[in-house]
């Protein structure tokens, strides 16, 4: 499961900011950050000028071979870019632009060296939003996606959530690594009843994890649950995510699916975590994945108590979802749907007001999941979102300025093809800014 982040590009170091002078005297672009801005519309087109347009530093942190997918991947996402232009500048050499893509608009800082021969040393996209102007115009563009899309927008209050916005609301769908929105929903449970503590300390037994901050810790190591919440929710961090799940106890986070109002828990017991799902689909010796698929859910317990366990990471084959090919995407992930979903979020809501929920909102609100701009329309984002190869979701817990509170979650499945995560992304942020209700 790939982490899902709103910045695409890095920003590599610059000299240019300690040259930066007083605001007062930054009202215009030099005339070489003018330059370069036209260029940088053929760039992204074409990158042939890359070492010419880019500085050594910016090349070093951001080589061809890195920027040229990313580049790829947004005009497949967004269409062929348009023009760009300066939107504000903080500095003569330091300023945001927008970038025109046929579908959608880019917002990017960009930073110029102000010696000879002007080269770009930082560049980084800070939002894509889609160019729709309302709400049903953002619903027709999720629903012409190739593939399966399901999305709502809900109201929360003291009763059941009201759908104001929908599209195949009650459909269950591979949602990646927003499945740990379920893990952390035990953990708030069991904190507000007092089993746990947010300090409580997790000591690494060894057993084996997958990727992440915890993968190479020494047996012995001792880190807090407050600690894996937060870097599961994130960061996505997988190998906090299966410390936690192993923790808290898989029967007890599946006891939660029906708390948090899924309403067809079995699909997902036995309650797969990380490492499980990546040899399930990863190790291709004696059928795995479809010996587990043939079991029942006995079965299937069985075997990840035994010969799933048991097998080493080194059988997962290193391309795993590198490809970009979607692997078993309808048998083998975790599936909810959009009203799912939106229900998990008011749970969560609802089970983390007052002083005692404290620490689960800081955990839900560390990383808001959408660009600055679409999360400063709100007074307070919650976030967590996934994607594989073929799937990606995002669900957004929401409350406006005036207080009132939302869920926005969108999914995007397919079994043949890739999903364009950027394309979705910059869908569900203009959906989250046109959400908004006026203060």
């Amino acid at each position: 499961m790939r982490l899902l982040l709103p910045c695409l590009l890095a920003l590599a170091p610059s000299a240019a900011h300690a040259q930066t002078p007083p605001a007062a005297q930054a009202a215009a672009p030099a005339p070489a950050f003018a330059a370069r801005t036209k260029e940088l519309a053929t760039l992204l087109t074409d990158a042939a000028d890359y070492e010419s347009f880019f500085s050594p530093g910016f090349r070093a942190a951001v080589p061809r071979e890195k920027f040229e997918p990313t580049r790829t991947s947004l005009q497949e996402a967004n269409g062929p870019v348009a023009g760009v232009r300066i939107r504000a500048m903080t500095s003569p050499w330091t300023g945001t632009l927008e970038v025109d893509y046929r579908d959608a608009v880019a917002t990017v800082e960009m930073v110029v060296d102000a010696t000879e021969p002007h080269q770009v040393s930082g560049l980084r996209i800070t939002n894509i939003s889609g160019r729709e102007k309302s709400m049903d115009e953002v619903a027709a563009a999720i629903r012409a996606l190739h593939g399966t899309t399901g999305f709502a927008l809900a109201r929360l209050g003291n009763g059941a959530p009201e759908l104001l916005i929908q599209h195949q609301p009650d459909r269950p769908f591979a949602i990646g690594s927003a499945f740990k929105l379920v893990i952390l929903a035990e953990l708030v449970r069991a904190t507000n009843a007092g089993e746990r503590k947010w300090d409580d300390m997790v000591t690494l037994d060894g057993t084996p994890l997958p990727g992440g901050g915890y993968f190479m810790k020494p047996k012995g190591t001792q880190v807090s649950l407050r600690e894996l919440a937060t870097q599961m929710i994130s960061i996505s961090d997988n190998s906090a995510t299966d410390l936690l799940l192993h923790t808290l106890g898989r029967e007890k986070v599946e006891a939660m699916l029906p708390v948090v109002g899924v309403r067809d828990p079995a699909r997902n017991r036995p309650f797969l975590g990380a490492l499980e799902l990546f040899k399930l689909k990863g190790i291709e010796a004696n059928n795995l994945a479809t010996h587990y698929l043939a079991e029942n859910e006995a079965g299937r317990r069985r075997m990840l108590d035994g010969e799933i366990a048991q097998l080493p990471l080194l059988l997962i084959k290193p391309t795993l979802f590198r490809d970009g090919k979607p692997v078993l995407i309808e048998q083998l992930e975790w599936f909810l749907s959009p009203a799912d979903l939106v229900r998990v979020m008011d749970w969560l809501r609802r089970n983390t007001e007052g002083p005692k929920g404290a620490d689960a909102r800081a955990v839900l609100s560390k990383n808001p999941g959408i660009a600055p701009v679409s999360a400063g329309k709100w007074q307070w984002v919650g976030y967590k979102g996934g994607s594989e190869p073929g799937v990606i979701n995002m669900t957004l817990l929401l409350q406006s300025k005036g207080g009132d509170w939302y869920v926005l979650t969108g999914s995007w499945n397919d079994p043949a093809q890739a999903v364009a995560d950027a394309r979705f992304a910059g869908l569900i942020g203009r959906a989250a800014e046109l959400a908004a209700p006026a203060p």
